[in-house]
């Protein structure tokens, strides 16, 4: 109701006076403290001349979307680091809260699935794209796949999945791009890493100066 008026520029009264509806009866209903009966919507759609259906439609036109202005440059210098057994991380654009895209460099150095251990499960979908190397995708549901630079794949994250060296190489770099709905994913990814401390070196010494910050890990 309210994205209705606003979209037409009618103040209460207005909408009122088009609808014959009292303006205490539109208030309430903006304010969620009131239901419109089938009558009473049947009514204000005839003197709006619309269909009672485009009342409960939600419009494109209707939500304006906030510009946050938000920006980060990602360097690998500034990057939260993780070392794990399997992996080396660097999670970029550490400064922005609340993300929900989350850029990350990966060293990979497992070489199999035995040696990578249980496939990890998070929320969202992520995107890799191999940079150096070459891997092997493991996933829940479809045979292994092996990617070489350039080449890319896309996943639903709450399968199943991990990266491992393919069979001709000893370590790879990727660059992942894990997305959610959930505002606390930065948080959510970490959480799989556990609590014990290892350094990790740049993904590529001629690439890339040595991240500083260093996050504890334990797995994935």
């Amino acid at each position: 109701m309210r994205s209705l008026r606003s979209r037409n520029k009618w103040t209460l009264k207005e909408m009122s006076q088009r609808t014959d509806i009292p303006v205490s009866t539109l208030s309430k209903v903006e304010h969620d403290r009131l239901t419109l009966t089938y009558d009473k919507l049947a009514q204000l759609s005839q003197r709006l001349n619309m269909r009672i259906s485009d009342l409960f439609a939600d419009s494109a036109e209707s939500i304006e979307s906030a510009v946050t202005a938000r920006r980060s440059i990602g360097r690998i210098e500034d990057a939260v680091r993780v070392n794990t057994k399997n992996y080396d991380y660097y999670y970029l654009c550490p400064e922005l809260r609340r993300k929900r895209m989350i850029p990350i460099v990966t060293r990979i150095r497992s070489k199999s699935a035995e040696e990578f251990g249980s496939l990890v499960h998070h929320t969202g979908e992520e995107y890799i794209y191999v940079l150096e190397g070459s891997i092997k995708v493991l996933t829940e549901f479809y045979d292994p796949v092996n990617l070489t630079v350039g080449e890319s794949i896309y996943i639903d994250s709450t399968m199943g999945h991990a990266y491992v060296t393919a069979a001709d190489c000893d370590e790879a770099v990727v660059l992942g791009v894990c997305s959610s709905t959930e505002e606390s994913l930065m948080e959510s990814l970490l959480s799989l890493h556990g609590d014990s401390i290892s350094p990790a070196s740049p993904p590529s010494a001629d690439k890339a100066r040595p991240a500083k910050t260093a996050v504890k890990a334990r797995r994935r």
